[in-house]
């Protein structure tokens, strides 16, 4: 989610809010200071948006996942006999 200063946010006032209605929220900050969020009225709440850990427990990474294809790259390369 972007910042904008709080003079920006006075300056461009109206675009912002056309953009946050367009699902672009932003957070206003003063002195640098996060103050508000600024967000479409039905855009669901912060909390409620998972973005990461969404695929926790659908699938498992094998343990040989650093080493896996290694056979492969090496004929590919021409480090096999």
């Amino acid at each position: 989610m972007r910042t904008v200063n709080i003079h920006e946010a006075k300056t461009h006032l109206s675009r912002l809010v056309d953009q946050a209605a367009a699902g672009d929220s932003f957070v206003i900050a003063k002195a640098g200071k996060p103050m508000v969020v600024v967000a479409a009225v039905d855009a669901p709440p912060i909390e409620k948006i998972r973005r990461f850990g969404f695929l926790k427990g659908r699938f498992r990474v094998p343990a040989d996942f650093d080493r896996m294809g290694e056979n492969e790259i090496a004929a590919m390369a021409g480090l096999t006999e």
